[in-house]
């Protein structure tokens, strides 16, 4: 499998400025992946900012992925869908939605992230890394070195997840991170480009 490196993977989750500001960002910087994942809203109400989303990211080097919902995924001409550990299984998305390239699946133990090999993901989310509150129930926290020991043995491409921010994110990296996927850091910025190019510029420190 191929191994990508790109650093920052953007999680856009209630900005203080808008899920459009925030794609265009991330279009700028030149980000790989921009993830849009809306919850607590109504169906028509992400599949409305989806495909605004997909207007700003078409044409560019910004893969657009929708969390959880492979067929609003679709609906909305992403290219791709991030998986949880209960949604839909990966090969079934893959099977029914063809359209979609790009299959993204959460880990967050090493028995998961072996498992996950033979379902062949096109990046694995790992972590949470550290505590955090943007969801309901999380799962148990792995610490940088836990993450770390996961993401090295790991034959796909990683994103480390979970309460990363730019105090914390040197000591992911130094763990052996190789990507990593950031929610409050940027959607809580009053200027979401800046807040990524922060976060790229330690990354790059690290290559």
């Amino acid at each position: 499998m191929n191994i990508e490196r790109f650093g920052l993977y953007l999680v856009v989750t209630n900005p203080a400025t808008s899920y459009e500001r925030c794609a265009e960002a991330a279009v700028s910087a030149g980000l790989r992946y921009i993830q849009l994942r809306m919850k607590k809203s109504g169906r028509m109400q992400v599949l409305a900012t989806a495909r605004n989303l997909r207007s700003i990211t078409l044409g560019t080097d910004t893969r657009f992925i929708v969390n959880d919902d492979p067929a609003l995924a679709a609906e909305a001409e992403a290219d791709g869908v991030h998986l949880g550990q209960d949604d839909m299984p990966l090969a079934e998305a893959r099977r029914l939605y063809p359209t979609l390239r790009f299959f993204g699946l959460s880990t967050h133990n090493p028995g998961q992230a072996e498992r996950a090999i033979s379902v062949a993901p096109d990046y694995c989310g790992v972590g949470p890394v550290y505590a955090t509150p943007t969801k309901e129930i999380p799962d148990p926290f792995l610490g940088p070195e836990q993450a770390g020991r996961i993401i090295r043995n790991a034959p796909f491409t990683t994103v480390a997840i979970g309460g990363i921010n730019a105090d914390n994110l040197p000591a992911v990296l130094r763990a052996g991170a190789v990507n990593f996927a950031v929610v409050r850091h940027v959607c809580l910025a009053p200027d979401p480009y800046n807040a990524i190019r922060t976060l790229q510029d330690i990354w790059q420190t690290f290559q």
